[in-house]
């Protein structure tokens, strides 16, 4: 059940992928805090009094990077903000997805609205007026180090402020300007300090972790039923799934895997008629499910909690303390993320990789009753042994993509900027994986459910039972070759579109039963 409040208030309330997401869909409405306009207003002024008294301090009335010792007069600190926003606008590639952006656009809310940032209080309502209007900036993907946070992309998010780049609004692309003309918006004219909080900090990077968080986990979830599925239609062992086990090495997502698909095995026929069989062991990827989903589970959890640390915490430069502290540090850095992503990733991809091991012992046709190839009349016949090909594929590039970005340094700035995270690179290549993830995962569901179809008449748990009976009304039952692409394709929808999650919660439901462990909460997006 959802634990998520239907309103938010930002610079006051907890902020969570979960929530995030739920903003940028529109689930949850979002305003800014009286007690965080408070102290907007307040550290405003403390910028605007620094610019009075003409003290230098870094980023108000200095220049940036390795300009830092360059004073600003305080008639062109104005000018400073604007150039700042378009001379930093140099991203290249691709746009990023929409929603990405737009949660990029709240995760930066969020964190100006704190009230360290000396910003304008107008400045942010303009940001959440694009968010309440989906009027979401283009930005391209590639071009960030993660270190000065994600200077450029963060710069094309903010490039309609002040009236120029370009957005998505109603449907459609336009320039900034005809944005201006259709809501008769006009340009935001920045003040000192503003351009420079609204382009240092990690959004783009945490946006990316959001959405590996939400992808991930639906991988993660969907691994573990089409794995309990593999495990009935090659009649594999349940034991390694027990209780007693696994409290012996008590891992939490070994713990939490090892019980949810002994809970989808339960009441199975295949599994009862098991029990008296001659083989001792099962190979390891189907009898390792819980340590291998397991440490992934344990990866995106680590992932998790240092996301809602960084979503809930001030990430640009300098920092207004108060009026006799400002402080030029370096909380922008990408690092803490950086790492993590670059561990999830690692995770992401041995689910593809255990998932497609999986796949090559269902054609083997070791298991008894499951006919090689997944079909009885081969010869003629191909059967499923080309699918594993693409898996085979799929698995290799996702092995290649987990280079650790965050392993690479290149000095920018003329070395002022010495030492750079590469986490927007990380981000990007994590979902890259996911999206080859759900891919393998498909193939995998429309393999168990052909050796299951060898299982009958013997009928499976409630849960798996049902799920199957889906899967069957999407994709029939292969007795010979036919075009395979037209099937992957059907399966890949199933699990973008997490069909069999909401058939299993549904199943729960209506059955009283339960697949909770003492850690799901802890395993779930909130």
């Amino acid at each position: 059940m959802s634990k998520i409040s239907s309103h938010f208030q930002f610079g006051e309330d907890y902020l969570t992928a979960g929530k995030a997401i739920k903003i940028a869909s529109g689930e949850i409405k979002a305003t800014i805090s009286e007690d965080s306009r408070k102290k907007i207003r307040k550290s405003r002024q403390v910028v605007e009094n620094i610019v009075d008294k003409g003290n230098p301090v870094y980023g108000i009335n200095t220049g940036f990077g390795p300009l830092c010792t360059t004073m600003i007069s305080k008639e062109e600190t104005k000018i400073l903000q604007s150039n700042i926003l378009q001379s930093h606008s140099v991203g290249v590639g691709d746009p990023i997805d929409k929603e990405i952006a737009k949660l990029m656009l709240i995760l930066k809310l969020q964190s100006l609205a704190k009230g360290y940032s000396g910003i304008a209080e107008s400045t942010l309502d303009r940001i959440l007026w694009h968010i309440d209007n989906d009027a979401i900036p283009i930005v391209p993907s590639q071009g960030s180090v993660g270190a000065s946070g994600d200077l450029a992309p963060l710069s094309h998010l903010f490039l309609p402020l002040i009236g120029l780049g370009k957005v998505i609004y109603q449907g459609e692309e336009m320039p900034s300007a005809d944005l201006f003309k259709k809501t008769g918006l006009t340009s935001l004219d920045l003040g000192p300090k503003e351009g420079l909080a609204l382009i240092n900090g990690t959004q783009f990077i945490a946006a990316h972790a959001v959405k590996v968080i939400e992808k991930l986990h639906s991988c993660l979830s969907q691994a573990d039923i089409i794995g309990a599925m593999m495990i009935e239609g090659l009649q594999g062992s349940i034991k390694p799934f027990y209780t007693e086990l696994h409290k012996l090495r008590p891992f939490r997502g070994n713990i939490h895997v090892a019980s949810r698909v002994k809970s989808l095995l339960k009441g199975s026929e295949i599994m009862e008629d098991h029990i008296d069989c001659d083989r001792v062991q099962d190979p390891y990827s189907l009898r390792c499910i819980p340590q291998v989903h397991g440490a992934s589970r344990n990866a995106w959890l680590h992932l998790k909690e240092l996301l809602e640390v960084e979503l809930n915490s001030v990430t640009d430069n300098p920092i207004i303390i108060d009026e006799e502290l400002t402080i030029s540090g370096g909380s922008f850095h990408g690092q803490p993320l950086a790492m993590a992503i670059d561990y999830a990733c690692l995770a992401a991809s041995e689910i593809g990789n255990i998932s497609d091991r999986r796949i090559y012992l269902a054609l083997e046709g070791n298991s008894p009753g499951v006919p090689k190839l997944l079909m009885k009349d081969t010869g003629i016949n191909s059967g499923y042994m080309i699918l594993q090909y693409t898996t085979a594929a799929l698995a290799s590039e996702n092995k290649g993509l987990c280079f650790p970005s965050s392993a690479d340094s290149i000095p920018t700035s003329l070395g002022q900027e010495d030492h750079v995270s590469m986490g927007s690179i990380g981000g990007r290549k994590a979902l890259k994986v996911l999206e080859n993830i759900e891919k393998i995962l498909a193939i995998e569901l429309l393999t168990a459910a052909q050796a299951f179809e060898f299982r009958k008449p013997m009928k499976s748990g409630i849960i798996l039972d049902e799920i199957h009976k889906m899967i069957r009304k999407k994709v029939s039952f292969a007795e010979k070759d036919r075009v395979f692409s037209d099937d992957i394709e059907k399966g890949i929808e199933i699990i973008k579109n997490k069909s069999i999650i909401k058939v299993s919660n549904t199943i729960v439901e209506n059955n009283n039963l339960s697949l909770e462990t003492e850690f799901s909460s802890q395993f779930e997006i909130y």
